[in-house]
């Protein structure tokens, strides 16, 4: 076999040079999104740990209740007491805390950003391949952008994050919006709606369980990120995994890493919860 042509393109040297213009010349805005994205994160988590350990709890029970079922709250309960017992009980709140901020930001750019391909076939058509991208490229490329804008951190871990975790809500919400009966459109049309009122009246009403389904998938690959954003600093379970191989310490990893699969069950079981009760409320009108 002959050896490959010494050629070697200057591709990555390009995108370097275009990353290191970004930074120097939007570093006000980077500078914005660390101060708002840190305060949110230390907002939230001041929030979960000024609650009492026995009141956070009882919100899980009653929420798996009704969402759920009765077994399913207890469950989800003890669930969250045995990670207090494990001694993670801070790391979990941290985690909880930058896995809604991530979340949060992902809807309030996914959702418009869905709804906008929904109804532009050409942007759906450019923005397609980007998307796959996003959910192909190995996640750990991501923390190399973060860590060059925002340095080690919880802020860094949102940023590998919300590339990470983006692409589900927008596909689902732009499947939903694509996907609402033709005849409720019509109808809709009839009665002389405009297109911001089907929009906001039909079809996001018809979509949510759809759209609820995209949240429950940002979700999970967000808390899918909890382990690999600890290598950028980020703190909370995945810290202590991180923490656990560098040490061999298996009862710390053992912990940890069951602490972050009972996030999971819960965190899958109530927003798949909250999809269902819309599509029976949906079914009922």
């Amino acid at each position: 076999m002959g050896d490959f042509p010494d050629i070697r393109t200057q591709i990555g040297d390009y995108v370097d040079l275009f990353v290191s213009f970004l930074d120097s010349s939007l570093e006000g805005f980077f500078d914005l999104i660390f101060f708002v994205a840190s305060r949110t994160i230390n907002g939230i988590d001041d929030f979960l740990m000024f609650m009492p350990w026995w009141l956070f709890i009882l919100i899980i029970v009653l929420l798996g209740w009704y969402f759920r079922s009765v077994f399913s709250g207890i469950l989800y309960g003890f669930f969250i007491f045995l990670i207090g017992t494990f001694g993670l009980w801070e790391d979990m709140m941290t985690t909880i805390a930058i896995i809604v901020t991530a979340v949060l930001i992902c809807l309030i750019i996914g959702i418009p950003v869905g709804v906008w391909m929904a109804f532009s076939k050409g942007s759906s058509t450019i923005l397609r391949p980007l998307l796959d991208a996003m959910q192909t490229m190995p996640s750990f490329v991501y923390l190399i952008p973060a860590i060059f804008f925002f340095g080690l951190g919880n802020v860094s871990a949102i940023f590998a994050t919300l590339i990470y975790a983006l692409p589900p809500v927008i596909r689902l919400t732009e499947l939903a919006i694509r996907g609402v009966d033709k005849e409720v459109i019509e109808s809709a049309q009839s009665f002389g709606s405009s297109k911001w009122q089907m929009l906001r009246k039909v079809q996001l009403p018809q979509a949510l369980p759809t759209i609820m389904a995209g949240v429950n998938q940002t979700t999970m690959m967000a808390l899918a990120m909890v382990v690999i954003a600890s290598m950028v600093g980020a703190s909370g379970l995945g810290e202590q995994v991180l923490i656990s191989i560098n040490r061999i310490d298996i009862a710390l990893g053992f912990e940890a890493g069951i602490s972050i699969v009972f996030l999971a069950i819960i965190i899958d079981r109530i927003t798949n919860g909250v999809a269902d009760k819309l599509q029976r409320h949906r079914g009922t009108n």
